[in-house]
Order: structure tokens, then C-alpha cells, then sequence
């Protein structure tokens, strides 16, 4: 049986130390390592987990940037309704490069919830048409100079509505221009924010039934209720001169069935006809 006295004397070869030394070394350069591992993945995983956010809202990550988010995001959309009944609305703007935010108080206290509103989008040409209910106090002449500051807002201008207490507007835009309304509460505003596409768009021709030219009067809330059931809007021609619309046809023999479907329906003789221009102009002052 080997004695403690020799187990103490055994020596310990020279290589040995420094294999010890060695693999030491090479295990704490390990650890460091899968410590750098873990960490980059994590940053690459909240990277992919950030790109894939943006990839799949890519409007609502647009309409919060770069003006500062001072409500929460009730809705974000391209058309469509939203806001609640109330009256007597007054409203403030701010714009930027891409961006106007239109902002509702009463009596000088933030709103909570956006007035009733309507947006649509029309083609030939390319349009917005908003309407805010309860909006007595609204001052259109500021909003159409801050949405004409816009680069990619072509015109913006009234259209007469049967509604004292709301206001209808329509906002023309660029052709390829790509668009999105963010609706926020506590405070209340809307956020209409405007890009170009990347997409090329080619301008096509369309038909549809438009009326005569004539001057922004009651004559044109009328004509909407006289057609109910129909989608009628309006488009400015001329600095002082309107044309009423119904429908975007592909063809001419579409536009003419729906001419007959009105002159039957119609108690009086229908004012409209048919006419065609390209996607990304407006009909002419006459035929």
C-alpha cells in the first residue's frame, strides 16, 4: 500500500500543468462565447420580432412617426367610418411633410372621442371624400391650407352638403399615392397620412354618368337626394363649376344599362349621361 509520504513526493510532470492551464483557458473562452451567442440572438430575435411588426402594420407604424402619438389608436383605415356622435366641435391642425392631424376640442377641452366621420375613395381621379358630423365650428380654409401644403395633394376643396352641423370635403391626390386615416381617442383627433407607392400605376380609361357643369349651390346636395340609392359625388372642373358622378364603369355598354336603370327609376328626366375620361383626370367642362 503506497504511504502518504510517498503519494506526496509523486511529481506532477511540467505538461501536465500547462494542459490544465490550457484547457482552462479554452473553457472560459467557451462560456464567453455562448454569453456573445446568447446576447446576439436575442438582438437579432427583437430585430426580426420589430421587422415583422412593421411588415404587417405597416400603416399604423407610419401614422405614429414622426408626429408624437397623444391618444390611444382607436382604428386605422383607407375608408370607412368611425367616431361617435356629439356637436359643436371645434378643431385645430398640424402638418408635416407626409402628415395632417386634425384635432377636436369644445369649449376649449379635448374631445375623448372623434365627431362622426365618413371617408371615401374614388378613382378618375384619385380622391378622398371626408365628412365630419358636428363639426359647426370647423374652419375649412385652414385645413385646405395645411392639406395643400402636402406634396402629394393635388387640390382640396368644399363640397355642399344639406347639414348645417357637418362639413364635406374632398381632397385630390397624386396619382400612386398611397394613403392612411388613423383615428385616436383621449384626446381626440384624426391623422391623415400620405406616401408615394412604389407601385407603378397606369392610367386607364373609365365611364361613368356625370351631369353638366354647374356652380357649388343647393342644386348639388339635391341631386344626392334625388338618387338615394346611388353613389353620386362631385368633382371640381373649373375654379367656379361642379359636375356631379355616378359609377366607374370599364366600359361603355355598363355606363349606358345604368343610364336606362335611372331613366326608369327617375320621376323627372335624368340630368346624367355618359361620358368617359382617363383614371387620372377629371371629365371635361362639356362633352
Amino acid at each position: 500500500m503506497i504511504g502518504k509520504k510517498h503519494y506526496n513526493d509523486i511529481q506532477i510532470p511540467q505538461q501536465l500543468a500547462e494542459v490544465m492551464e490550457q484547457a482552462q483557458q479554452r473553457a472560459a473562452q467557451a462560456h464567453q462565447q455562448r454569453k456573445r451567442r446568447i446576447r446576439y440572438a436575442s438582438v437579432i430575435a427583437a430585430c426580426i420580432a420589430l421587422l415583422f411588426v412593421s411588415a404587417n402594420i405597416p400603416s399604423v407604424a407610419r401614422a405614429m412617426y414622426p408626429i408624437p402619438v397623444l391618444g390611444s389608436i382607436v382604428k386605422v383605415l383607407q375608408w370607412g367610418e368611425g367616431g361617435a356622435i356629439t356637436d359643436g366641435a371645434h378643431v385645430q391642425t398640424e402638418v408635416t411633410d407626409e402628415e395632417l392631424r386634425i384635432q377636436f376640442s369644445n369649449e376649449g377641452k379635448e374631445l375623448s372621442r372623434v365627431p362622426a366621420y365618413t371617408v371615401e375613395q374614388k378613382e378618375a381621379p384619385h380622391r378622398l371624400i371626408f365628412t365630419i358630423q358636428g363639426a359647426r365650428y370647423l374652419d375649412f380654409g385652414t385645413i385646405q391650407q395645411d392639406l395643400q401644403q402636402l406634396p402629394l395633394v393635388k387640390e382640396v376643396y368644399p363640397v355642399m352638403i344639406l347639414d348645417d352641423s357637418a362639413i364635406r370635403f374632398v381632397v385630390e391626390l397624386q396619382n400612386g399615392v398611397e394613403h392612411t386615416i388613423t383615428e385616436y381617442q383621449q384626446p381626440a383627433s384624426l391623422q391623415l397620412t400620405l406616401r408615394a407607392s412604389d407601385k407603378q400605376v397606369q392610367p386607364h380609361e373609365v365611364f361613368a354618368l356625370r351631369t353638366a357643369a354647374m356652380p357649388m349651390s343647393e342644386e348639388m346636395a339635391m341631386l344626392e337626394e334625388m338618387y338615394p340609392q346611388e353613389d353620386v359625388s362631385f368633382i371640381k372642373i373649373s375654379p367656379d363649376a361642379f359636375v356631379a358622378v355616378i359609377g366607374n364603369y370599364t366600359t361603355a355598354a355598363e355606363a349606358e344599362q345604368k343610364l336606362e336603370q335611372l331613366t326608369v327609376e327617375a320621376t323627372d328626366e335624368p340630368t346624367f349621361y355618359v361620358d368617359h375620361w382617363m383614371s387620372d383626370a377629371k371629365p371635361a367642362a362639356v362633352k
